[in-house]
């Protein structure tokens, strides 16, 4: 978690920025990140060089000699506002696009139309200044920095997506417990956030993956896929992967769900928080998707998505709303019946409703499931989340009931789940039952409420009592008249 003094050096920058009369907060974070970009890079550089030095060994750094400008720690004691101005517009922003002219890198890919938009040479000064001044050569550090830049988003997208909160991230990683031998792909990404919570679950379970050969050229260029039809978002998310480690993350401009996207059968692990709502070409989507849920809702739609690209044995964690569980049309039964009788529904994780506020009210839950395309649900496990560690209102303000690490201890321990009773937080239904109620997914549709028998005092032994104590009373009141 960050520090009062970080957040307020943040907050800071984000009060320069809209005193120079930025006010679009997509537009300040992606400048923001192009900053921390080259710092990241240039602190990259630098550490490399120091570990060729200590071994004794040449290191050819992507900055070129001659012009120590191009690098973090040359450029921020540049004292001329102007002379640092100019050369980032000219030079520096560049450069950094293109990567020395790498441009085929997975970065400069989504910097083709990127544009310097911090317009004043003294509001850029102050910027970089403040952002040196916050220590990030902690990885967690950089993460909640980031995060919490990301935070400034206080809106949801055009097409219905919005910033799925961290913590929440972290809780269904956790419970997937990706391997490196993974592919992993989120087709909605956003800013990436599955992605880089993944590969930090990796860095820091699996950190021997990086003295193997084969498993590190996997993890910087082959395990992390994610779509977006959003430029800037995608040039945020590749950033974001990028700062937290991985080289070369496969990150396209695609609309998922169109016939443009042929993907089948290729990863091993979808994590999504999939867009509920907004603009949908339906003619565009894909025939195969609408075979198994004729629909316009992106929700049921992704999910037949998931489905397609799982490799057979391939798992999902993904956010669905509330109405998917239990929704009535023929498109929401189809596609439950689907993952739950030709497939095999392991989870239903239900989320209260302010988990995505200031964004949404809407209430959500967490399918977990695995690709079979022969069935294999039996016993289906279900969980009530009431609380998350914030307030569920608009300021979620951080609070002592949590209840994720119960979620991950019980999910990873869920043979010890099989007597739970249905008046607790979990337990299990099995699949006979949930066939039997038209494959209804609801928590409420199975819990049980165990109502405490309370005994009622007779009536005319209430009004006796009422009646005595009025006497009692009222010999008071006489014996207190007759004291004055």
């Amino acid at each position: 978690m960050l520090t009062g003094e970080l957040k307020n050096k943040i907050d800071g920058i984000w009060t320069t920025l809209w005193t120079e009369g930025s006010t679009n907060p997509l537009t300040n974070i992606e400048q923001v990140t192009y900053l921390l970009f080259m710092k990241g890079l240039d602190d990259g550089e630098l550490a490399k060089e120091a570990d060729a030095t200590l071994l004794g060994l040449e290191y050819e750094s992507i900055f070129p000699k001659d012009k120590t400008y191009l690098r973090w720690h040359v450029f921020k004691n540049l004292g001329d506002s102007a002379d640092m101005y100019s050369k980032m517009v000219q030079e520096i922003f560049p450069y950094i696009k293109n990567l020395g002219g790498k441009e085929d890198s997975a970065f400069s890919k989504y910097m083709k139309d990127a544009i310097f938009q911090i317009n004043k040479p003294s509001t850029l000064q102050k910027v970089v200044a403040a952002l040196d001044s916050i220590p990030m050569e902690d990885r967690d550090t950089k993460g909640d920095v980031y995060e919490y830049l990301l935070s400034k988003l206080s809106t949801s997208g055009t097409n219905g997506q919005f910033r799925t909160p961290r913590h929440i991230i972290n809780m269904m990683v956790e419970l997937m417990k990706p391997t490196p031998e993974d592919i992993i792909i989120d087709p909605a990404m956003g800013s990436a956030g599955f992605l880089v919570s993944t590969s930090e679950y990796l860095r820091k379970n699996h950190g021997d993956l990086f003295l193997q050969a084969g498993l590190k050229e996997h993890y910087h260029n082959d395990m992390f896929y994610g779509n977006d039809m959003d430029s800037t978002m995608l040039r945020i998310g590749a950033m974001n992967m990028m700062l937290h480690g991985v080289d070369s993350p496969n990150i396209s401009y695609k609309d998922s769900l169109s016939q443009d996207n042929i993907e089948k059968d290729k990863y091993t692990l979808v994590l999504a928080n999939p867009p509920f709502k907004g603009s949908l070409d339906y003619e565009s989507v894909s025939n195969d998707l609408l075979t198994i849920a004729k629909t316009k809702k992106t929700e049921l739609l992704f999910l037949s998505l998931f489905l397609r690209i799982l490799k057979p044995g391939g798992r999902a964690a993904v956010i669905v709303p509330d109405g998917v569980l239990f929704g009535v049309s023929n498109a929401h039964k189809t596609i439950r019946k689907e993952i739950i009788d030709n497939n095999k529904l392991e989870a239903v994780i239900s989320m209260p409703s302010g988990v995505f506020k200031p964004y949404s009210g809407v209430s959500t839950a967490i399918l977990i499931f695995t690709k079979t395309t022969a069935g294999g649900t039996d016993d289906v496990w279900f969980y009530d989340m009431k609380t998350d560690g914030y307030s569920l209102d608009d300021k979620r303000i951080a609070i002592e009931p949590n209840d994720i690490p119960d979620i991950i201890e019980r999910f990873h321990n869920r043979h010890n789940e099989i007597e739970k009773s249905r008046t607790e937080k979990s337990f299990f239904i099995p699949l006979k039952e949930i066939i039997e109620k038209d494959h209804d997914l609801s928590f409420n549709k199975y819990s049980e409420t165990e109502y405490e028998e309370i005994e009622y005092r007779n009536p005319k032994e209430i009004i006796s009592n009422i009646e005595q104590m009025e006497e009692e009373i009222t010999e008071g009141l006489l014996l207190l008249k007759e004291m004055m």
